[in-house]
C-alpha cells in the first residue's frame, strides 16, 4: 500500500510513479541494470521557476486576464434543490457515472471537429446550457482541473502541478448552441494560455 498526500502529487504523478516502480521491478527480476532517463529538472526547480516568473511581472498579466475573463461579480449558482443550502459547507459529495452511447460519442467528436473545438469543449458548452436552463441564470461558471504540465521538463516529475480554471459563459437565451460552443471554445483556449497562475493567487 502506498499513500501520498495531494500536496506532493497529482493524478499525473501516479502514472509516473507506477512506471518507475515497474522499471525497478523488471530490472530486479531480470537482474538487469535499471534504465531510467535522468530528470532535466526537479520539482523544486519548477517551484523556484514559477515563483520567479510570477514575481517578474507575469502574475499581474495573468491576473489582469482572469479579472477581465471572470468579471467583478461572482454569482452563486442557484440550482433548484430539494433542501435549502447549508450555511456551512460539508463537502460531502457523490458521483454519478454515465457512459455515452457510441453514436452520441461519435456525434460529439464530429461536432467538435466541425467547430475547431474539442469534445471537452462541446460537453462543457452542453453542461453550461443545462445549468442555464435549470437556474435561469445568464452567467454560468464551471471549475475544471488542468494538468498544468505544458512544459516537457515537467512531464516525468512527481509533484503537485494541477491547477483549477474557472470558465465563464454568458448565455443569451436567444443565442444558438453553436454560438455558445464558440464562446466556450474561446474561453477554454484563453484559459489554457493563462493556466500558470495558481487558482488561489
Amino acid at each position: 500500500v502506498l499513500a501520498m498526500h495531494h500536496i506532493v502529487s497529482d493524478g499525473w504523478s501516479v502514472q509516473v510513479l507506477l512506471e518507475e516502480l515497474v522499471a525497478h521491478y523488471r530490472a530486479a527480476v531480470l537482474n538487469e541494470p535499471l534504465k531510467l532517463a535522468a530528470l532535466a529538472v526537479q520539482y523544486a526547480d519548477y517551484a523556484a521557476w514559477q515563483r520567479e516568473w510570477l514575481e517578474a511581472g507575469e502574475k499581474e498579466k495573468q491576473l489582469a486576464y482572469w479579472r477581465d475573463a471572470l468579471g467583478t461579480t461572482h454569482p452563486v449558482l442557484a440550482l433548484p434543490t430539494d433542501a435549502p443550502r447549508q450555511a456551512h459547507a460539508s463537502y460531502r459529495a457523490a458521483r454519478y457515472r454515465v457512459t455515452l452511447p457510441a453514436a452520441l460519442s461519435q456525434a460529439v467528436k464530429s461536432r467538435a471537429q466541425g467547430s475547431s473545438a474539442t469534445p471537452f469543449m462541446v460537453l462543457l458548452a452542453a453542461f453550461q446550457a443545462l445549468l442555464h436552463r435549470y437556474t435561469g441564470q445568464d452567467e454560468i461558471r464551471v471549475g475544471v482541473p488542468v494538468a498544468n504540465r505544458h512544459r516537457v521538463e515537467t512531464e516525468p516529475l512527481i509533484g503537485f502541478f494541477v491547477n483549477t480554471q474557472a470558465l465563464r459563459a454568458r448565455i443569451d437565451g436567444d443565442a444558438t448552441l453553436g454560438a455558445l460552443l464558440e464562446q466556450t471554445r474561446q474561453a477554454t483556449v484563453g484559459a489554457q494560455a493563462h493556466q500558470d497562475l495558481p487558482f488561489d493567487a
